[in-house]
């Protein structure tokens, strides 16, 4: 009788925990049998919705780890203009009812519309401006932009196609990072054809003593493409640096640093703040770019924007976990993450796509170190990066002449290219230029790379005179450079509208806003004034060096 009661107890504690079971099951299935369309609702007899719209998928997250929903603290995430035009139409359609709302509906349709054609992947760019011929085209036309280079010996190449360094396409990645679909493309080596190399190894084999790409060169319009269309296989965060960056790795194996959006294009950097906090801007890169190769300087690597799927794009390719954890959902069902540096990465800083698209920059990679070491030198006019000390510069005007008496600087061309770096960076308003790089192989005799130009356009209501202190104290420039910035304040060849017409070809234009643009001609007649000033102090020879192979003087008035 005991072992009878023993059972029938067993038995019903296994009824108990079979109805359990039973309910857990129906209740997690429940959810999914509701979000089912009419067609597969058992026993539902309501009418389905008129015009019900697709609802998106939820984004997979994978299944080994657990989701940690976290509050999203931001006042203003990032987002683009598209989420912008369609959020602000909706809010006047609920405002309003009847025809008020469905006009206002229309609105949000065709405001989403244009911003779609406005930062889209393949949209078409607006057209340039009507006249005889684009602006652009007729200033890479000018004399002053077509004086040849010396020519060009072996010593001046950094790498020579016909050496025996071989051009290994995986040399750049680390072990862990190498794309595991080895037989979809086989990239070229030494032994063929330079034609079939792709574009980031031809922009490589092209960097030589006077530049990092000619003026000319079908290969930087051509890996600016890719930036912008290539598979992207691997993500991982760089190490070192204030701000978050990622490196991304493409499927024909180039890479490029990937800068996202932290600001709106209208959004000024607050006056409170000081230079070393603040935000890099992904548009600035690209406007960076732009402009330099408009100063015909072109020591800035091809930089493009690009809309990116934070889901697809970021979070499923990555294998650092570091990155993976900062991923969230927020409060208003966007895609976010973090990452980790030194500033601006944490939960209250998160970076959120509109659900899962964030804008951001693309800059080609340099060649590896390993290929082609570069060296690294402080800035003579570094400031001093802190809030209350001043550095040497700013308290002795004479300053330049114990610069000028230090090597590199005593001889050769390195006192000309800061002048042209303080030019470029006092015309974006850039003043975290703290160091700067050369590539090692040309020694002293090579040009400076511009690299890093995040900190660049954060103020249009504002000229930062400091940073024009090393073209003051030393009373030089170049005459090339004199005679572009002088081209380039001529209404025909206007600043503004030539980086207006180059930055429209950039797939998420507008890059700049436009008091950005006309801040830029402001900046350009203060230079010139300065100059000014210099050889009416110092005489017209003592100021301008010049730089042609041949008189200057004819190429300046062919046109």
């Amino acid at each position: 009788m005991k072992m009878l009661l023993v059972r029938k107890f067993r038995v019903l504690i296994l009824m108990v925990f079979l109805v359990a079971c039973t309910m857990h099951i129906m209740i997690d299935l429940l959810p999914r049998l509701e979000r089912r369309g009419p067609e597969g609702r058992p026993g539902c007899s309501c009418p389905p919705p008129a015009a019900a719209p697709p609802r998106a998928a939820a984004p997979r997250w994978p299944s080994k780890h657990t989701l940690r929903i976290l509050q999203d603290f931001s006042a203003e995430p990032a987002s683009n203009l598209s989420s912008q035009s369609r959020e602000a139409a909706a809010e006047r359609a609920a405002g309003g009812g009847g025809e008020g709302a469905a006009a206002a509906a229309a609105a949000a349709a065709a405001a989403a519309g244009r911003a779609r054609r406005l930062i889209g992947p393949g949209a078409p760019r607006p057209p340039p401006p009507a006249g005889n011929a684009a602006p652009l085209a007729a200033l890479f036309q000018h004399p002053l932009y077509r004086a040849a280079l010396p020519p060009l010996a072996d010593g001046d190449l950094l790498f020579n196609v016909n050496s025996d360094i071989r051009f290994n396409p995986r040399a750049a990645e680390q072990p862990e990072w190498q794309n595991e679909d080895h037989h979809e493309e086989f990239l070229p080596t030494g032994e063929t054809s330079i034609d079939s190399y792709p574009n980031w190894l031809k922009f490589h084999i092209g960097i030589n003593r006077y530049e990092l790409y000619s003026r000319h060169n079908p290969a930087i319009e051509a890996l600016l493409q890719d930036l912008v269309s290539q598979k992207i296989t691997s993500v991982a965060m760089k190490s070192g640096g204030t701000q978050l960056k990622l490196i991304m790795t493409f499927q024909n194996y180039g890479q490029a640093l990937f800068k996202p959006m932290k600001q709106t294009r209208e959004q000024e950097t607050p006056p409170d703040f000081f230079y070393f906090s603040d935000y890099e801007r992904h548009n600035a890169e690209i406007a960076a770019f732009h402009l330099d190769r408009i100063l015909d300087f072109r020591r800035v690597p091809p930089v493009a924007g690009r809309l990116v799927n934070m889901t697809r794009e970021i979070r499923d390719v990555t294998r650092d976990k570091k990155l993976w954890r900062t991923f969230f959902i927020s409060p208003a069902n966007n895609i976010c993450f973090y990452g980790e540096c030194s500033y601006y990465c944490s939960t209250e800083h998160a970076l959120c796509g509109k659900p899962d698209q964030i804008e951001g920059s693309l800059a080609a990679f340099l060649p590896d170190l390993s290929l082609a070491k570069r060296k690294t030198w402080r800035n003579p006019w570094r400031r001093s990066y802190h809030k209350r000390k001043k550095a040497e510069w700013e308290v002795d005007p004479d300053y330049c002449e114990e610069v000028k008496q230090t090597p590199p600087y005593d001889s050769g061309t390195r006192i000309l290219d800061i002048m042209d770096m303080t030019v470029f960076d006092f015309l974006m308003g850039n003043m975290d230029r703290h160091h700067y790089e050369t590539f090692e192989k040309f020694g002293n005799e090579t040009f400076i790379i511009h690299l890093d130009n995040g900190r660049g356009f954060g103020k249009y209501s504002h000229d930062e005179l400091s940073i024009l202190v090393p073209l003051n104290q030393c009373c030089r420039i170049r005459k090339s450079t004199y005679l572009r910035l002088q081209l380039l304040a001529k209404e025909e060849y206007k600043l503004s509208l030539l980086m207006k017409e180059s930055l429209l070809k950039d797939k998420i234009a507008p890059i700049l806003y436009q008091p950005h643009l006309e801040a830029m001609d402001r900046r350009l007649r203060i230079v010139l004034k300065a100059v000014s000033d210099c050889i009416e102090k110092d005489g017209y020879d003592n100021v301008v060096e010049n730089d042609f192979n041949t008189d200057a003087d004819t190429v300046t008035t062919e046109r």
